[in-house]
């Protein structure tokens, strides 16, 4: 439309119009918050003035106490109003600039006219007015504007369906409070505001998608009755983007009864939760727990084994094929990723509720309280029928019987009282203070008896030697759950006995697989294969520690997790709604192609299939249709990728003689690419090896920086950054480094999927460049979708 039509400018007007209101609500919040602010203060400057608390006087500390308590609550709900008025200044600001994205007009079944309804990241209406000027694009009539052509329409609300007919659907691109671009569109969001947005350069963080959500996202963000949603998408199909917008509009649709703390992202690595940090507070929404399950891992385990993390475990399956024992632990980390041996692991635990459980001999001071031995008898004695995690609770408490006559008998005896000779003045008071906590009827004077004096500090020096022990019965420290899992291997009986109990058949590898794993635990190594079984049993024998506050999971780039990661996280949130999200063609960690390791069959597996959803996404809108295409040509199936018709440069190839060359190469393009004004340029290797070697090389490039495992934040400029840790990000330029199919390349058809992860990281931009000549790759049809660099002295064209 042009702006001299009527229609813009009476549209321009509205705008006008809603900004002006939206002015004066910010300058009514900006008083409100101005007061509360002084008010919290002085609150806080006076909070400890005239109050002298006479503990020696009940009555008046009682007062005290009382007073105290109400400033505390003023103070608390003062906090409250400035925080929420805070929120609500910073949504209008939002607003203010770009009031909302959308309109549509719907004429409901029997009404005479139609409504006009304006869409934004959140509601408004005007001071004193009953109708608002903006709806929240999540709510219920929103889904018409994503789900519909203009024409018959039904709408689904808590009161029921509503049908209509959508007469106008129309899209704006406003800014500072004009509109830049208008226009009516179709069934999908228009192609005109889709360029716009995916046209702009990258930014350090992930933008919000409201206003471009496309029918099959919209699927994603609404769904309320799946227990378990999976979402299959191209690269750069928008899962990660739909999924945040899911969790905010869960946060919206259940507002009162579901908060941001119920719900927990699992993503890809540190970076990435920097990537997505910015989204939810954006629509005005408090992020999410965010978290990585390495993380969680170390958390449980790091304390106890030098424990490996993923990024690690794929170097060595990068770069390690010609060390000794290489084939034995690739077995190994392919063998327990599937279900097979989760299975196997269930199996064993069935054996072990018989037997074969290790316990560890119970202490207090040099003594032996009960022996393994004696433990294990006492444990197996118990009723078989009871769950083996109830039997080591009832054992902890035979256990702390025993512990509790050793404390009795203990207070005679000589070691007593040299304790209580070398006690200092402050254990002496302490002592003190505690036993009289313990026996209220123990009077200030009665120390003043020398040998109920030593009765009573014999006393306290005994309970302070049993304390540590009590706290290690409570913590079923006495199972030996590092030798219990190693008997797994150690003893081939006994695996055949769990394969057996299982119903299953052990791997040909099983043997080279258990020397591998027995070497590492020993030395209290865990590798990361061995850190989610570990960790199953471990709470299988003692008692899961479930988490039952979290309502909804979600598990970025889940085509990298295990049959045992899904296992575990799903007996961990018992009460969860799982949404996972992933891409099977970038399916790249270590464990890759092992039967039934990655994709969603493990999880989908432990939900029924009426609470299960699945949606595939195969419109990819990150890249321009160039790269969508030569990307596609990577991949079995990549034909069914349907490119957003976005225009930009063919992918380039450029091959040096000689490393020095093409690191020329590199630093020339970087150059250009910078001088051209893109604000996240990726320079991305195979290995944190190569990205060290590159980066070294590369040294005095303005803006460039080393992406490591422990990066924590997305920023702009140069990044040169292994291939893994680019996952789920994206840059509007890439320059892939070393595209030949040589070992530091990408030669082997295992290295497939990482090639194409890889090259789909880019927006606007792919530059491949190879040492020597190019890739297994690049040769053959798909030298049709990419061009080559121009000869020079310094370089070999492919």
């Amino acid at each position: 439309m042009s702006d001299k039509q009527p229609e813009w400018q009476a549209e321009q007007a509205r705008v006008d119009e809603v900004v002006l209101q939206v002015d004066r609500r910010m300058e009514t919040l900006e008083e409100q918050t101005s007061g509360t602010h002084s008010e919290m203060v002085d609150i806080r400057k006076n909070f400890w003035d005239d109050v002298t608390v006479n503990f020696e006087d009940a009555v008046e500390m009682a007062e005290s106490f009382a007073s105290l308590k109400q400033q505390a609550e003023v103070l608390s709900e003062r906090e409250r109003t400035h925080l929420h008025a805070s929120r609500q200044l910073r949504t209008l600001r939002k607003l203010k600039s770009s009031p909302y994205f959308g309109r549509i007009d719907f004429l409901e079944n029997g009404e005479p006219t139609a409504d006009q309804v304006y869409l934004g990241i959140a509601s408004f209406r005007a001071q004193g007015s009953e109708q608002d000027l903006i709806y929240d694009w999540r709510a219920p009539i929103a889904s018409l504007y994503y789900d519909y052509p203009p024409g018959p329409a039904q709408l689904t609300t808590p009161a029921g369906q509503i049908r209509g007919e959508l007469l106008l659907k129309r899209q704006f691109v406003i800014r500072d409070g004009e509109i830049v671009s208008l226009f009516d569109t179709g069934v999908t969001i228009g192609d005109e505001l889709l360029q716009e947005v995916l046209g702009r350069q990258s930014d350090a963080q992930m933008r919000s998608i409201v206003g471009t959500i496309q029918r099959e996202q919209n699927r994603i963000i609404r769904n309320e009755r799946s227990r378990l949603l999976l979402v299959q998408g191209a690269a750069g199909s928008g899962k990660t983007s739909a999924a945040l917008q899911r969790v905010a509009y869960l946060l919206y649709r259940f507002r009162g009864s579901l908060s941001a703390d119920q719900i927990v992202l699992f993503s890809p690595n540190p970076m990435f939760n920097s990537y997505v940090s910015t989204v939810l507070p954006e629509l005005g929404e408090e992020n999410m727990q965010q978290t990585t399950f390495q993380d969680y891992l170390a958390a449980r385990l790091g304390h106890s084994f030098k424990l490996e993390n993923p990024y690690a475990q794929l170097e060595y399956a990068l770069r390690a094929e010609k060390e000794h024992g290489y084939e034995a632990r690739m077995s190994g980390i392919r063998y327990k990723a599937t279900t097979g041996f989760v299975r196997l692991i269930d199996g064993y635990l069935g054996v072990l509720g018989g037997a074969g459980i290790i316990f560890r001999d119970v202490r207090f001071k040099d003594e032996v309280l009960a022996t393994g031995e004696d433990i294990g008898a006492y444990f197996y004695g118990l009723d078989r029928s009871i769950a083996v995690p109830n039997r080591m609770r009832l054992t902890a408490e035979w256990l702390l019987g025993l512990l509790k006559a050793r404390q009795k008998a203990a207070q005679q005896e000589d070691w007593v009282d040299q304790a209580v000779d070398l006690l200092d003045k402050e254990t002496y008071l302490r002592a003190h203070q505690t036993l009289k906590r313990q026996n209220r009827k123990l009077k200030a004077d009665s120390f003043d008896d020398f040998d109920r004096e030593r009765e009573l500090l014999g006393q306290y020096v005994v309970m302070e030697a049993v304390k540590p022990v009590r706290s290690r019965i409570k913590k079923l420290t006495f199972v030996d759950i590092r030798s219990t899992f190693l008997r797994l291997f150690l003893s081939s009986e006994i695996a055949a006995r769990a394969a057996a109990h299982a119903g299953i058949e052990l791997p040909e590898s099983w043997e080279c697989i258990c020397k591998d794993t027995i070497d590492r635990l020993l030395v209290k190594k865990m590798a990361y294969e061995d850190a989610t079984p570990f960790l199953y049993v471990v709470e299988r024998i003692r008692g899961f520690q479930t988490n039952t506050s979290v309502r909804h999971v979600l598990i970025d780039e889940a085509q990298d997790y295990t049959a045992f990661q899904f296992a575990y996280l799903q007996r961990l949130f018992p009460f969860g709604r799982f949404t996972a999200l992933g891409d099977l063609n970038q399916s790249i960690q270590a464990h890759a192609g092992a039967e039934e390791s990655t994709g969603f069959k493990a999880l989908a597996a432990l939900h029924k299939e009426a609470e299960t959803e699945t949606i595939v996404l195969k419109q990819s809108y990150r890249s321009t249709r160039p790269i969508v295409e030569f990307t596609s040509m990577l991949i079995p199936g990549g034909e069914e990728i349907q490119p957003f018709n976005r225009d930009g440069l063919r992918p380039k190839l450029s091959v040096a003689g000689n490393r020095d060359g093409l690191h020329a190469l590199i630093r020339e393009r970087l150059d250009a690419l910078a001088a051209e004004g893109n604000r996240t340029i990726a320079v991305i290797c195979k290995t944190a090896a190569q990205s060290l070697l590159v980066y070294e090389a590369l040294h005095g490039v303005p803006a460039i920086r080393l992406v490591e495992s422990e990066t924590s934040s997305f920023e702009p400029g140069i990044a040169v950054i292994p291939s893994y840790l680019a996952k789920g990000v994206e840059f509007d330029a890439v320059l892939v480094y070393d595209a030949s199919g040589s070992h530091s390349g990408y030669g082997q058809e295992s290295d497939r999927k990482l090639f194409y992860t890889v090259c789909t990281r880019a927006m606007h931009e792919l530059h491949l460049f190879a040492l020597g000549s190019a890739g297994p790759f690049l040769q053959g049809p798909i030298e049709g979708y990419y061009d080559t660099a121009p000869k020079s002295a310094d370089v070999q064209t492919h």
